[in-house]
């Protein structure tokens, strides 16, 4: 495959190249694009040295096959038809295109097929909490229909960003140095903290972020499930969490669920509160799959279960769940057989 990576100087960029190595991605080229900033600078991939050129609307895509785009929503709907125009198929890492009707939202382990249908040659990916929610939520889906959601995120400072993670180490040594904090990728000091807004608010009191677990689960799992949620900021570095309240149509084992949740794709189960054994960012950071613990019954609803997961918000959050998609279109459409 010919590859392009947008937006290759960011964090979700850097991921891509480590991913698409680890995995033996069939690579046969690669062309990596950036801004006026990041164009210039010089990357390793399978001991090449490859320069990142400025992304321009030009014919730079002709020869792409697929191209991951993780530059920010407002490049990703002005770079749109350029990068598709000669065939390139477009996976998508912001929210330009999420809830378009004709752009297939695609986490692998759920809905996989829907991006065999992209009637303007993108596949956008979902948002990081959704994506690892949905993961850990699919076996359970099989076993009953999943009718209410509600979930509280513990976001880590890299869903804004490396710069976020950067802002957030430094504020750890400021802190301890007796220094003045520096504040600027977060509307308040996150270290020692926890900040109950991730994104701008909505007329509804919700933010962005929230609102996208709401209609993002819909369109995934094609349901009508309701999902309410609470997304907050919290002073780790990498990996996201969630603790996860749900109400199915009929009453579920927890055993049964555990057994689901073990045998599922993506899914780690680690559950054994006794011996305090259950998923912590401190080890699902830089690992792909999703782990998932404190499985139990929800004591408030008789038709209800409660569980908590982390997983790597730069991985199966984003760059992972990507190049799953690309790989399950190789295996699976024609237009890429070579």
């Amino acid at each position: 495959m010919n590859i392009a990576i947008v937006g290759a100087s960011g964090a979700v960029g850097q991921e891509f190249l480590r991913v698409l190595d680890e995995r033996n991605f069939p690579v046969t080229s690669l062309r990596l694009f950036g801004s006026e900033r990041s164009a210039g600078r010089k990357y390793n991939f399978r001991d090449k040295e490859i320069e990142v050129e400025l992304l321009q609307h030009d014919d730079s895509f002709k020869d792409i096959d697929i191209a991951f785009t993780s530059a920010g929503g407002g490049v990703s709907k002005e770079y749109a038809e350029t990068i598709t125009k000669h065939g390139a198929i477009m996976i998508d890492n912001s929210n330009a295109f999420r809830m378009d009707n004709d752009v297939p939202l695609v986490v692998p382990e759920c809905n996989a097929e829907d991006a065999l249908n992209r009637p303007r040659g993108i596949v956008a990916n979902p948002n990081c909490t959704t994506i690892m929610m949905l993961v850990a939520l699919k076996p359970i889906e099989k076993l009953s229909h999943i009718r209410r959601i509600r979930v509280a995120s513990y976001q880590s400072a890299s869903g804004a960003g490396a710069s976020a993670m950067d802002e957030l180490k430094n504020q750890y040594r400021q802190i301890v140095n007796g220094e003045e904090v520096t504040v600027s990728k977060f509307p308040f000091q996150l270290a020692y903290n926890v900040i109950p807004q991730v994104d701008v608010f909505t007329d509804n009191n919700y933010t962005k972020e929230e609102m996208k677990m709401f209609n993002e689960t819909r369109k995934i799992m094609h349901s009508d499930v309701r999902c309410s949620a609470t997304c907050v900021r919290v002073g780790t570095l990498r990996s996201h969490s969630e603790s996860i309240w749900i109400e199915t149509e009929q009453p579920l084992d927890v055993e049964e669920v555990r057994k689901a949740i073990a045998e599922a794709d993506g899914c780690q189960l680690v559950d054994e509160p006794a011996n305090q054994k259950y998923p912590m960012p401190l080890y699902t950071a830089g690992k792909d799959d999703v782990y998932v613990g404190r499985i139990r019954k929800d004591i408030a609803d008789e038709n209800g279960l409660t569980l908590w997961l982390s997983g790597d918000q730069i991985r199966k959050g984003a760059a992972l769940n990507a190049v799953q998609i690309a790989e399950y279109l190789i295996k699976n459409d024609a237009s890429l057989k070579k």
